[in-house]
């Protein structure tokens, strides 16, 4: 293993304090939820959870969104899934979501405010959405 230098390490701490505040869930009130069970993988949710990643940090929402991961969400037949969850919103569950969507998830959902009807599995019902 070949030697560093203190500037080395101090590159080296930086970008893993920056990883682990994307990772940190205090003071974020948006989350992202990737299904990332085998039919989620199978399907380009590695991707797709990747996209979000890298559209978060394009548009400056890392400090105030979360990406998580977890398993199969028993829609095999729409992956790559995601749930989104943003204050005062319902919550919403998108099908079928490559790097092309999490775009618009991130431009017109996360910052727009509105939801992308193309793409709901999960449409919230007609009284909550009536209730704002």
């Amino acid at each position: 293993m070949a030697k560093m230098s203190l500037d080395d390490l101090r590159k080296l701490r930086d970008t893993k304090k920056t990883d682990m505040t994307k990772r940190s869930t205090e003071g974020k009130e948006i989350q992202i939820i990737v299904g990332m069970g085998t039919c989620g993988i199978a399907s380009g949710a590695k991707q797709t959870l990747d996209a979000f990643i890298v559209g978060l940090d394009e548009n400056n929402l890392a400090g105030s969104c979360v990406v998580k991961q977890t398993g199969c969400m028993g829609l095999c037949h729409s992956e790559p899934t995601v749930e989104i969850i943003v204050p005062d919103m319902p919550p919403v569950i998108y099908g079928r979501v490559d790097a092309e969507v999490c775009k618009q998830i991130i431009q017109k959902h996360l910052i727009g405010k509105e939801l992308l009807g193309d793409h709901i599995l999960s449409r919230p019902a007609v009284d909550i959405l009536s209730a704002k």
